[in-house]
């Protein structure tokens, strides 16, 4: 047996009447649609919930995977630590789930469990099955700062892991949406909050799990969710399924969105494998930005791969431009992938001959010696998109009615100690914010009596068609 039933629930305690102590009237639609996801699923009497859950230990690398023959949990912590009970895991399932996760190359497993406590984003929905339902057994889940194409993967692995078990299971993504929702919420007001609520909705009404791949890093990260991974890790298990839908409820009455929607897997559907449609996208995309190249960003992408396969650094090319070969000047080397960073790696001045064996030098530093990464290896170099900045000479300033984040990098100093913030930086939109970062990048106190200096980059990177900078 496969999934049986996946449902999305929301995890706020004051739902829980001893928690909320009257708020709970506030979100009434949401327990209503709560109690007709879990009537669902006490109809289905599964031996196996998979609950995915982002308040669970989350690692930035590694899908934690809860182990152990038990664990319990209350909610003491909002007030209430008479309201709480225990659950029993499945052994079984979770050796199933980490051996094949293992086997396909994905970070997740049951090492590294710092708090054996159910986590609130666990108890909430299982509160409501418990009104109906109580003989499972758990399996819990926690999320990843890993792409959302590994979360999709391991939900596959769940799915098959319920199979090869021949488990009656439903999986339950546990996960508010954005915390932005209104200027009185926890988080206060971003536009981005009320935009990301209607297109993450939109997609759990049409069951259309590609439109979970489209939402960017930052624009999560200015939404403040929360369950976007564990909806996709829900989406992966539901891989090649023709699904019949039913949208519960939406609400946001305390600032942060709250959504209810159940899933029935039915027949097979091959144009339902979200995962290799986003693959093959992102391979298609690849391709067209390795021919947009210019000689800048060919030579950075070239030095990484020749080093990482052969250990040794890239002869300079032959036909490369007076400007390459004979100027000199700082250079900063980016990698990203999966659209996130994965190295950068500069120099404020030339220290090389020329900006050529700058890019060759500062390309191997950035996929090789960026500490806050692990090394390139050589699996990951068709998926590098490169982006090369050249420096231009800097000058002092003043004061920051001088710095402009979209044309302008700035240096910070004092003493010895330097930090330096390139221009035109997703989520860097004030000048106060460049300056706070490169103060903290250099080790320097905001109250120390450092010193500024701006300058302008030419930035270098492929672009695919209809794309802009």
């Amino acid at each position: 047996m496969a999934i049986e039933y996946a449902c999305i629930m929301p995890h706020p305690p004051l739902i829980v009447p001893r928690v909320g102590g009257g708020q709970e009237k506030q979100v009434r639609g949401t327990a209503e649609a709560m109690d007709k996801a879990a009537r669902i699923i006490a109809r289905i009497k599964p031996e196996t919930i998979v609950l995915s859950t982002p308040h669970s230990v989350m690692y930035g690398d590694y899908i934690h995977i809860s182990p152990g023959e038990s664990a319990s949990g209350d909610f003491g912590a909002f007030g209430a630590p008479d309201v709480s009970f225990g659950k029993t895991y499945d052994t079984e399932f979770v050796s199933a789930l980490s051996g094949l996760a293992f086997e396909r190359d994905i970070s997740a497993g049951a090492l590294g469990e710092r708090d054996k406590r159910l986590d609130h984003a666990t108890l909430v929905p299982l509160y409501f099955v418990d009104k109906y339902y109580t003989d499972y057994k758990l399996v819990r889940v926690s999320i990843s700062g890993l792409p959302l194409a590994a979360h999709y993967s391991f939900g596959r692995c769940v799915s098959d892991a319920a199979e090869s078990l021949n488990r009656r299971t439903v999986f339950i993504a546990s996960g508010d949406l954005s915390h932005k929702l209104s200027q009185s919420g926890p988080y206060g007001f971003d536009k981005r909050g009320p935009e990301f609520d209607l297109k993450v909705t939109k997609a759990m009404k049409t069951a259309d799990f590609s439109r979970f791949f489209s939402f960017t890093e930052h624009f999560c990260e200015a939404a403040a969710e929360c369950g976007l991974r564990g909806f996709t890790q829900m989406a992966g298990a539901l891989d090649g399924r023709s699904l019949e839908t039913a949208f519960y409820s939406y609400e946001g009455p305390f600032g942060v969105g709250y959504a209810v929607c159940g899933f029935k897997p039915a027949g097979a559907d091959e144009n339902r494998r979200f995962g290799e449609i986003y693959h093959k996208d992102q391979s298609a995309k690849l391709e067209r930005l390795k021919k947009s190249e210019d000689d800048y960003v060919r030579l950075a992408r070239q030095s990484l791969e020749t080093y990482v396969k052969t250990g040794k650094y890239l002869k300079l090319p032959d036909g490369l431009p007076d400007e390459l070969t004979r100027a000199k000047a700082g250079v900063f080397v980016s990698l990203k992938k999966d659209g996130r960073l994965r190295g950068c790696v500069g120099t404020i001045a030339g220290a090389e001959p020329s900006i050529a064996r700058e890019i060759i030098r500062n390309a191997v530093s950035a996929g090789t010696g960026d500490t806050r990464f692990s090394p390139v290896e050589e699996y990951e170099l068709p998926y590098i998109v490169y982006s090369v900045d050249v420096l231009g000479e800097p000058e002092h300033i003043e004061t920051t009615e001088r710095l402009d984040v979209l044309r302008y990098g700035v240096i910070v100093y004092c003493g010895r100690k330097r930090g330096l913030l390139l221009p035109c930086l997703e989520g860097i939109d004030t000048p106060q914010k460049q300056i706070g970062i490169a103060l903290q990048k250099a080790g320097i106190r905001e109250n120390e009596n450092y010193k500024m200096e701006r300058f302008e980059v030419v930035r270098h990177k492929a672009h695919t068609e209809g794309e802009s900078e």
